[in-house]
């Protein structure tokens, strides 16, 4: 007796619909930053790019952050909470194990029983959230997904240190990804190079802080060899994204790469030979680098001031602890 299973199927295309962001809610200058690194707002500057950054104050969780992103994108996009199939949460600061950011986010936006789960890729993560999006509508599992990336940094940060303290902020950004008639998410181009394991990392365990031995984990990163990493090998991956798409650079219109660092922008964007008029995301000046949210919030801010459009041909890619990188070109809702 033979037996016919029965598979989903989806739309063949996908899309964003609608891009929400929640920054921190105060304002962090350098010169509040510079004493106990013994360094300057001119120092910061010229090695980041970073002006001033947005963290949140402590009565505000990196669960709020994600919540006031969530219910934007929700918005811009026009559906409703009830629509959404799947939630999923990239964050590295959520400060319970289990159970996960997302299952909270899923009662509290009215969307029960959408499937829900927390990823752990760093500044990669919203990048391979979307990635799992795209796979999820087109395969028919969900007809509408919400990815967010949400971080509360400053809960792992140490004022002491130089290496990466005064680069980071507190934000979320958010994406609803649903059916689309045309071509709107190009195949994502993710992976990871653990060799580099110990370039970003935690100071040490939870075990080790529950012995007592050991301050609160904070984070750490060796500068010199991310600066590289990100420049050169993630070039590669950025062409690797255009050529995958049926693109040139001609074709882009927006690039929006993981907001880390100015200079590493600056140099990536060199690399590709991108034409004079693509608009480059550089919103770090401003909001610091707040890992897996970076791309949304850059990206809304972009759409905000006018100097990216709906219909615009975006390449975005993160990059981060792990080493891990994620990219994908999308047309912008």
């Amino acid at each position: 007796m033979s037996t016919t299973l029965r598979t989903a199927t989806g739309p063949q295309y996908s899309r964003i619909l609608g891009i929400g962001a929640q920054r921190g809610d105060v304002v962090v200058t350098n010169d509040e930053l510079v004493g106990p690194i013994d360094s300057s707002d001119e120092w910061i500057q010229q090695r980041t790019g970073i002006i001033d950054r947005r963290r949140a104050s402590a009565e505000v969780g990196v669960k709020d952050l994600a919540l006031g992103a969530a219910r934007q994108a929700i918005e811009q996009a026009g559906i409703e909470p009830s629509q959404i199939g799947a939630v999923i949460v990239a964050t590295v600061t959520h400060p319970y194990q289990t159970p996960s950011l997302a299952a909270w986010l899923t009662e509290q936006i009215g969307a029960t029983p959408a499937a829900a789960y927390d990823i752990s890729a760093a500044c990669a993560g919203y990048c391979y959230g979307i990635g799992q999006a795209d796979a999820l509508v087109r395969s028919g599992l969900a007809d509408y997904v919400l990815v967010i990336g949400a971080e509360k940094l400053s809960d792992i940060v140490d004022p002491t240190d130089r290496s990466i303290s005064f680069l980071l902020g507190d934000g979320a950004g958010a994406a609803v990804v649903g059916p689309s008639e045309t071509p709107a998410i190009s195949p994502t181009q993710w992976g990871s190079d653990g060799s580099h394991w110990d370039t970003i990392y935690m100071t040490n365990s939870l075990n080790e802080f529950r012995e007592g031995d050991v301050p609160w984990p904070t984070l750490r990163q060796v500068g010199r060899t991310v600066f590289r990493w990100a420049v050169w090998d993630m070039a590669k991956v950025a062409r690797r994204t255009i050529d995958a798409a049926g693109l040139t650079p001609d074709d882009i219109d927006v690039f929006v790469p993981h907001q880390a660092n100015m200079r590493i922008i600056d140099e990536f964007a060199k690399q590709l030979h991108l034409p004079e008029s693509v608009v480059i995301a550089r919103d770090i000046a401003h909001s610091g680098n707040t890992s897996a949210a970076s791309i949304p919030i850059a990206t809304r801010a972009l759409l905000d001031s006018g100097q990216a459009k709906s219909g615009d041909v975006a390449l975005e890619i993160g990059f981060g602890a792990g080493l891990v990188y994620g990219a994908q070109i999308v047309v912008l809702p």
